[in-house]
């Protein structure tokens, strides 16, 4: 037996099972026709795309792997050359000018005014 809520008598009450598993009275559907396109180009389905797979560029993963686990006593951080020292140095320089830039403001905040 199917039951349902009654929104008229407040409890449950027998009913068959269509109506049980819609009980506002929606019914399932398919439209009538198709949705207009949202976007210009269309996107593909999973079933229309092709078995391989597209990458944007070469795997490079064997190269990196290559790079970053020998064991020269260099830091991680540093291993691809100047590029990472670059980006390390100018870092490490921005954070101590940041800290100098704030101790120096708590200074200036803690003084006080001369009127």
């Amino acid at each position: 037996m199917y039951y349902k809520f009654s929104g008229f008598t407040q409890k449950l009450t027998g009913s068959a099972p269509m109506a049980a598993y819609c009980p506002q009275g929606l019914r399932p559907g398919v439209p009538a026709e198709s949705p207009t396109m949202i976007f210009g180009t269309p996107t593909k389905v999973v079933s229309e795309a092709s078995p391989t797979v597209e990458y944007m560029g070469a795997n490079r993963v064997q190269e990196f792997q290559r790079i970053f686990q020998a064991s020269d006593s260099v830091p991680v951080h540093l291993k691809r050359g100047v590029p990472d020292r670059l980006l390390y140095r100018t870092t490490m320089a921005l954070t101590v000018g940041g800290a100098l830039y704030c101790m120096v403001a708590l200074y200036m905040a803690a003084q006080p005014r001369n009127k």
